[in-house]
C-alpha cells in the first residue's frame, strides 16, 4: 500500500482522483486549508502544514489550481509543494493541453509551473488534459437564454469528462515517473458551433446564435485547435452524452480548493 497526498482534493477533479485512489491499494491524504474538509490541514499560499501532510508519502498528486484568479498563485503553490517533495518518489502534476500554444495568462502560468517542476529534478509526471466538459457547459449555460447568443462558433475544442482524466491520473500514480506523459484528450474534436447544436438538441436553447469573429492571437490559436490533441482521442464520455445526462442546474464550474 502506498501513501498518496492529493492537493486540490476537495475540488471537482480532485474529489474524483481521491475516489479512484481510495478504491485501490493506497492510503489517500487530502490537503485542504479548511479543517475537516480534507484529511490534513495545509495552506498552499504560505506553505504552512504542507510538510506535515507530505511526511511519509510516496506520491503527491498536485491538482490544486486557482482558475478564477487566472492562476496567479499557482507558481507559488507549486513551489511550496516542491519544497516538501524532495523525499517523495513521484510528483504527478495536472496541466492543460495547449499551455505552450494558447496565449492565455492562465496557460502561461501553468506552463511556468511545469517548467519549475522539470527544473527541480524531482521524479515527476506531467499530464496535460484538454478542457473539461464543465468549462464549455458553464459558458453555454450563461448565454442560453439570451435572445441571440453571441459566440465564436468557429473555435475548436476537444472537451473531456473530468472523470476520465481522474481515472488516467490514478493510473499514472501506479506507474514510474513518466516526465511528460502523453496528452489526454476527449473522444472528439468539435467546433463550438457543433457543441451548441448538440446542447440545443437537449435543452432547447439558445434559440439563435450569432458568430462573433474575434480577432487576435488567442482567437487564431483556438480556431486552429491548438488547445486540442486529435492524436489522443482518449476519453469515453462524449459531449452529447455529458449534456444529456447532467442535471440542468449542475452547470457551474467549481474551482478546486487548496
Amino acid at each position: 500500500m502506498s501513501t498518496v497526498l492529493v492537493t486540490g482534493g476537495t475540488g471537482a477533479l480532485g474529489k474524483l482522483i481521491v475516489e479512484r485512489l481510495s478504491g485501490g491499494d493506497h492510503e489517500v491524504r487530502v490537503l485542504s486549508r479548511r479543517a475537516g474538509a480534507g484529511t490534513h490541514v495545509g495552506d498552499l499560499d504560505t506553505g504552512a502544514g504542507v510538510a506535515a501532510a507530505a511526511s511519509g508519502v510516496e506520491v503527491i498528486v498536485h491538482a490544486a489550481t486557482d482558475s478564477r484568479s487566472f492562476g496567479r498563485p499557482d507558481l507559488a503553490h507549486t513551489q511550496h509543494v516542491l519544497d516538501v517533495a524532495g523525499s517523495v518518489g513521484h510528483l504527478v502534476y495536472v496541466s492543460i493541453v495547449g499551455v505552450d500554444q494558447v496565449p492565455l495568462p492562465y496557460y502561461r502560468r501553468k506552463l511556468a509551473c511545469e517548467q519549475r517542476i522539470v527544473d527541480s529534478a524531482i521524479p515527476h509526471t506531467i499530464l496535460r488534459a484538454t478542457q473539461f466538459h464543465e468549462l464549455i457547459a458553464t459558458v453555454l449555460h450563461r448565454v442560453e437564454r439570451l435572445p441571440v447568443a453571441p459566440l465564436p462558433t468557429d473555435f475548436r475544442f476537444q472537451s473531456v469528462a473530468a472523470a476520465d482524466v481522474a481515472t488516467r491520473l490514478a493510473e499514472l500514480v501506479d506507474l514510474d515517473p513518466q516526465g511528460r506523459a502523453p496528452d489526454f484528450g476527449g473522444p472528439e474534436v468539435l467546433t463550438l458551433g457543433q457543441m451548441v447544436d448538440q446542447w440545443r438538441s437537449v435543452r432547447g436553447r439558445p434559440r439563435r446564435t450569432l458568430r462573433v469573429p474575434i480577432p487576435g492571437a488567442l482567437a487564431r490559436s483556438l480556431r486552429a485547435g491548438r488547445n486540442t490533441a486529435p492524436e489522443h482521442l482518449d476519453g469515453t464520455r462524449t459531449w452529447r452524452d455529458y449534456v444529456a445526462s447532467t442535471p440542468r442546474d449542475a452547470y457551474t464550474l467549481r474551482t478546486p480548493r487548496k
